[in-house]
């Protein structure tokens, strides 16, 4: 319907909601009150009418977002293609005890090491002194020593675990990769690396994370029992193992905010982040652009598996 009929519809609706009004309720009123009575009704009905068509277009605005989000998300989806579980529940588990493991012992340790900073003492200050800064320090580190023996354990008697162990030893496909890679960014060949299911930046971060793991661990246990370890051995083994633990812990950190975190979250691709340490989940546009070995051989697996390819 026009604009123009709605209009005059509504006008004349108002009209004789407002002599229904009149005569049904005050037929004895002399013409000029009448009058002023029906022109008080018909302001208010047109009030309450407008306030009805406002809410009602509100209720269609709000409809019409809700449409327009479910299609962006429908074609989101449809881009981006089918999920691949790339983590399962346990991996994930190890994944979130060492990231808040390391985090503790950042904020709790740097502050040690560069004590005379304005934000090391306030760090400190925080925690309540340098005694409490300590027992949380040491609880950051009993968390990464059950991981450490958590993964050890996965990656023994889980089946995933032992797959990925294997897939994460460097090989010469790596030392491929890494050249081609360096010939892609200087514009040598306009092809990347085609990883599967772990790349050379994958495996880094992994033995790494181990490295730095066994330095930590065994160099921390030695400044945490050190009356019991000097015992044993000369005063200059628990230097050696602070400055370990001192020097390692920088290189840790420096390593996970700048290679670490930059491929992971800050990349543009990523950013600002990505939830895969959450929900262990790779888009199939994602695994096609990050892993397509692995994503080519999944899919012939499935292929293999399907009934269609059991009868080729």
């Amino acid at each position: 319907m026009p604009e123009k009929d709605r209009e005059k519809t509504s006008s004349e609706a108002v009209e004789r909601e407002v002599e229904a009004a009149v005569a049904d309720k005050l037929p004895e009123l002399p013409p000029e009150q009448a009058e002023a009575l029906k022109e008080k009704i018909r302001r208010r009905v047109e009030a309450e009418m407008e306030k009805e068509l406002r809410a009602r277009a509100a209720v269609g605005r709000k409809e019409a977002a809700r449409l327009a989000r479910e299609a962006r998300a429908k074609e989101k989806e449809q881009e981006e293609g089918q999920k691949f579980q790339r983590f399962n529940r346990n991996f994930r588990f190890q994944h979130i005890v060492l990231f808040t493991s390391v985090i503790i012992l950042v904020i709790t340790g740097m502050p040690l090491k560069f004590p005379n900073f304005i934000l090391s003492r306030f760090v400190i200050n925080f925690w309540g002194g340098i005694q409490n800064s300590t027992i949380v320090h040491r609880i950051g580190a009993g968390m990464l020593i059950y991981f450490m023996v958590h993964h050890f354990f996965y990656t023994i008697l889980a089946r995933d675990g032992r797959r990925d162990f294997l897939l994460m030893i460097p090989g010469l496909q790596d030392a491929r990769d890494i050249v081609q890679n360096i010939r892609h960014f200087l514009g040598k060949t306009p092809d990347k690396p085609s990883f599967g299911r772990f790349s050379y930046i994958e495996k880094f971060d992994y033995w790494a994370v181990y490295w730095g793991c066994v330095i930590m661990i065994g160099s921390g246990l030695f400044l945490w029992f050190e009356t019991d370890v000097m015992r044993f051995l000369p005063k200059y083994a628990v230097d050696m193992a602070h400055e370990m633990h001192s020097d390692e812990a920088l290189l840790a950190t420096l390593a996970i905010v700048i290679w670490h975190f930059y491929n992971v979250h800050f990349n543009p691709d990523r950013f600002p982040g990505t939830l895969l340490w959450w929900h262990g989940q790779l888009t199939e546009h994602e695994m096609k652009e990050e892993h397509p070995r692995e994503y080519d051989e999944i899919m012939a697996r499935r292929a293999k598996e399907s009934p269609e390819g059991a009868g080729q």
